[in-house]
């Protein structure tokens, strides 16, 4: 079968809309225009109807009930929201958050604005494979500790925090705790139950639905978490944040987690057995390449690896008939190297180099052969102009070299 060009493979970063979510959505945009706000007729029932609808679809997915689930209009809002709202809504109780130094920048600076504002915050370090310590964070703790906010897999490196295990930890020195949870919902099973999860982040279009929609999962029990709102107006979503309801993209977000949960376990496998593909097709055909984070807890559908010797600008534009990453897609603009890769301790030519490579729903077996055929041909010729590849290859330790200059 021939392959369409160009290939898509930044599921990450965003994700076609799925044909069946879209579907859904349709009706919502001309017949069933209602407000979900407007109590006095059928359109805004209907309206109201359909967003309850989705709420339970997004609540079942994740094992949580359907008034814990809050609309708005991305994961950067609900992040904002999760640790803002607690910040301020338990500012008397203490002023100390635990974060982790590789957070999407969403969290990361959404606690540096609370920094501006007397809220201190510790960024705790990661670990070479790209996980936190729970060590380091036991020993972050004081009695000031109110929030946790740990993101549940990275966006870069596809690896997955201990969860389970840093929510134990939370509940049982009485501190809320709060998940990024946008790259593992609808991958990989979650449950903020077991999680003992308190905030979980949710975005629409890394899941197979629309864009400019999310979700924030906040327990109501055990304990009851309030939020201070970051929006005001009119009292929507149980007063924790106002605007009148995206029923289009709310009714898309519901359709793509229902979906999600159906299907998970065997897009999955498929997901993981096209990336061991891509993985072992690159390392059969080239040396020097490395696996940045841990491989045991990883998402399916990543894979993040440098290229030793090759200039990564370069690499990026012998490839440009496949869609990849050289980081995470809101920081992609800058030429500073990944600071992801960096908190693991990759040094910074290998992270020039880095790609990633977020396989979706919509990829198959044949895409993945072209991309590595392609990325082997690619490689090949640019260390062919590289004398610092060839001098490698001859043996000589070029971390030692003394470069003379003018």
């Amino acid at each position: 079968m021939a392959v369409k060009l160009p290939i898509y493979m930044d599921n990450h970063a965003t994700t076609p809309v799925d044909p069946r979510v879209v579907e859904t959505m349709l009706p919502y945009f001309t017949e069933k225009f209602g407000n979900a706000a407007s109590r006095n007729h059928s359109f805004g029932w209907a309206g109201e109807e359909a967003v309850e609808s989705a709420r339970q679809q997004i609540a079942s997915l994740i094992n949580a009930t359907p008034k814990e689930i809050i609309f708005t209009s991305g994961a950067t809002e609900s992040d904002n929201l999760m640790i803002k709202g607690v910040a301020e809504m338990f500012r008397e109780k203490g002023n100390h958050i635990i974060t982790q130094a590789i957070e999407h920048k969403a969290v990361l600076d959404t606690c540096k604005n609370l920094e501006k504002h007397g809220f201190e915050v510790t960024y705790l370090p990661v670990q070479r494979d790209g996980r936190v310590s729970l060590d380091d964070l036991k020993a972050a703790i004081t009695p000031k500790t109110i929030l946790i906010t740990i993101m549940y897999a990275n966006n870069e490196i596809g690896v997955i925090n201990p969860i389970a295990e840093i929510g134990k930890i939370a509940k049982e020195h009485g501190i809320f705790f709060a998940v990024d949870g946008v790259q593992a919902v609808g991958k990989i099973p979650v449950d903020v139950q077991k999680d003992n999860i308190d905030l979980l982040a949710i975005s629409g279009h890394k899941i197979y639905g629309p864009k400019g929609v999310g979700a924030l999962y906040v327990r109501r029990r055990n304990p009851r978490v309030q939020l201070s709102a970051i929006i005001d107006g009119g009292g929507h979503e149980r007063g924790m944040r106002s605007g009148t309801l995206n029923v289009t993209g709310i009714v898309g977000l519901g359709k793509a987690c229902e979906i999600a949960q159906k299907e998970m376990p065997e897009e999955g496998a498929r997901l993981l057995a096209l990336r061991e593909r891509l993985r072992k097709g690159l390392e059969a055909k080239l040396d020097e390449v490395f696996i940045n984070g841990s491989m045991e807890h990883r998402l399916p559908n990543n894979l993040n690896m440098s290229f030793a010797y090759v200039e990564g600008e370069s690499l990026l534009m012998g490839i440009n008939d496949i869609a990849v990453s050289s980081g995470s897609a809101c920081t992609s603009a800058t030429l500073e190297p990944s600071y992801v890769l960096k908190a693991l301790g990759v040094g910074e030519d290998l992270a020039h180099t880095s790609i990633r490579f977020g396989l979706g729903r919509f990829n198959t077996q044949e895409e993945v052969d072209y991309v590595i055929d392609k990325m082997v041909q690619v490689v090949t010729k640019l260390r062919e102009l590289s004398p610092l590849y060839e001098m490698a290859k001859e043996g000589i330790d070029i971390s030692k070299m003394k470069w003379q200059t003018a």
